[in-house]
């Protein structure tokens, strides 16, 4: 349900000293896009990070649990939408579509999004004639009912986000490197963290073998940067990329309005990272 308009954010290796910007950016341009009814495709991707759930800062022993993660040279941050641990590196790419949310309230279902990304990652995906599924991949991190497959290895997960007048739909997915390495990371993470009771407690019993990257599923060269271009070029296609809606955006972007509300989201974010600002990752 995207509209007429649509603007593309691009933000590519972002550090860990600007690592809350992703989930300050999808609350500011849901308000955005139910204000101004454009929609949002948000391309980002960071530079080794954690992403934690609300849920995930529980785990009974957090300081062993964030421990495992620095030790692997990656940060921590916790980020403001649902779900539980995530890996973010530079070969993992991040998609967001944000749209206004439709005037009448049922009219755009949580599978209704979930299904919008699937068939966007269907549609650029297309010349490797691949079948990929969506169901749960319980023993994978973060673990949900859209997990995305190719022949039982998941590769991407996708959440929402509905706030205000905007609906955020979000994937990362796996595109190169080890993905087994951050299978085992966010495995230590959980064992470390609870200890006799990994894999209880609704925290996933993760399994680094259950995941794979794209690049390995399709047997073929793929990258951020060459996956980004095959999801650009499907958006051109489907819609319309408004340059004056660009240009408008970013015009607000200088404004004080929108200076306030970034400071607004920014500490509510840094307060949502104080439980683990003891560590040297915040």
């Amino acid at each position: 349900m995207i509209t007429k308009e649509a603007i593309l954010i691009d933000q590519i290796n972002i550090p860990h000293k600007q690592s809350l910007e992703p989930f300050i950016y999808t609350d500011l341009l849901a308000e955005y896009a139910g204000n101004k009814h454009v929609s949002f495709f948000h391309f980002w991707n960071m530079t080794n990070e954690v992403i934690l759930g609300m849920q995930d800062t529980r785990v009974p022993f957090l300081e062993d649990a964030v421990n495992e993660i620095i030790k692997n040279d990656y940060h921590v941050v916790v980020r403001n939408s649902g779900g539980l641990a995530v890996v973010a590196d530079e070969e993992i790419l991040n998609v967001s579509i944000i749209i206004p949310q439709p005037q009448e309230k049922y009219s755009f279902s949580i599978d209704d999004g979930y299904l919008l990304m699937k068939e966007l990652i269907e549609a650029s995906l297309k010349e490797y004639n691949v079948s990929i599924d969506a169901f749960e991949v319980s023993d994978s991190y973060c673990p949900g009912d859209f997990d995305l497959s190719i022949n039982g290895k998941k590769f991407a997960g996708i959440s929402q986000r509905r706030i205000k007048k905007g609906i955020g739909i979000m994937i990362y997915l796996s595109v190169s490197g080890n993905q087994n390495h951050r299978g085992e990371m966010v495995r230590d993470f959980y064992q470390a963290g609870l200890k006799e009771d990994f894999g209880k407690n609704n925290f996933p019993p993760v399994n680094p073998n259950s995941m794979a990257n794209l690049s390995d599923l399709l047997n073929v060269d793929l990258t951020v940067a060459s996956l980004k271009e095959k999801m650009i070029h499907v958006i051109n296609e489907r819609y319309h990329l408004s340059s004056e809606a660009k240009e408008t955006f970013l015009t607000y972007q200088t404004t004080t309005d929108f200076k306030e509300n970034f400071e607004k989201q920014q500490q509510r974010m840094i307060q949502r990272n104080d439980i683990i600002n003891w560590s040297e990752t915040v």
